[in-house]
């Protein structure tokens, strides 16, 4: 077995730096989502996190993106009031981060593979808050109240992170840290 400094061998030093990036792409994902919050009409908010949550699933593959995908907003939610959010967003981020890897890695990881994982992630974004709204209020008229807001944000998310996964690719470092990608 390899080993690397201080006697562990490659394979501890690998999973530990894929639990480090989780905790930072987490904590991106909570800074991203906490940095710009829009009020939308049905109680809860708009956000950048969705870029976050998209990269990180890139980055890290369909696991730990998913954690840290789920874990980021949702502890944004917890922190800053919206509470009642908490569980479906801790669902509905980690289902777009799972989603999104597992079909970038199934369309051979291409540029426009991006572009399709991205918008069938943000789809589970409006899809899922709509029936979580929906559920919250009681009625799903209510919840659908919010699929414009939910659908800038989608926008915004999905572009934000093609683009950076984009440029994120043609880095060399990048590609070699981050096989995934």
């Amino acid at each position: 077995m390899e080993k690397t400094m201080e006697g562990h061998t490659a394979a501890s030093y690998d999973r530990t730096k894929l639990l480090v990036m989780t905790a930072l792409f987490a904590a991106l994902g909570y800074v991203a989502t906490r940095v710009l919050m829009v009020p939308s009409p049905t109680g809860g908010y708009m956000n950048l996190g969705d870029t976050v949550v998209l990269l990180g699933a890139y980055l890290l593959g369909p696991v730990y993106g998913a954690i840290a995908g789920g874990i980021g907003p949702a502890l944004a939610d917890l922190l800053s009031g919206y509470a009642v959010y908490v569980p479906g967003t801790l669902v509905i981020k980690a289902l777009m981060a799972l989603t999104a890897a597992l079909l970038y890695r199934a369309l051979g990881k291409k540029n426009w593979a991006l572009v399709v994982c991205g918008a069938a992630a943000e789809a589970i974004m409006v899809v899922g808050y709509c029936l979580y709204d929906g559920l919250l209020s009681g009625s799903l008229a209510a919840g659908a109240a919010g699929i414009p807001s939910n659908l800038v944000q989608a926008a915004f998310g999905l572009v934000v992170s093609t683009l950076l996964a984009m440029i994120l690719k043609k880095n060399g470092y990048v590609r070699r840290q981050f096989p995934q990608l």
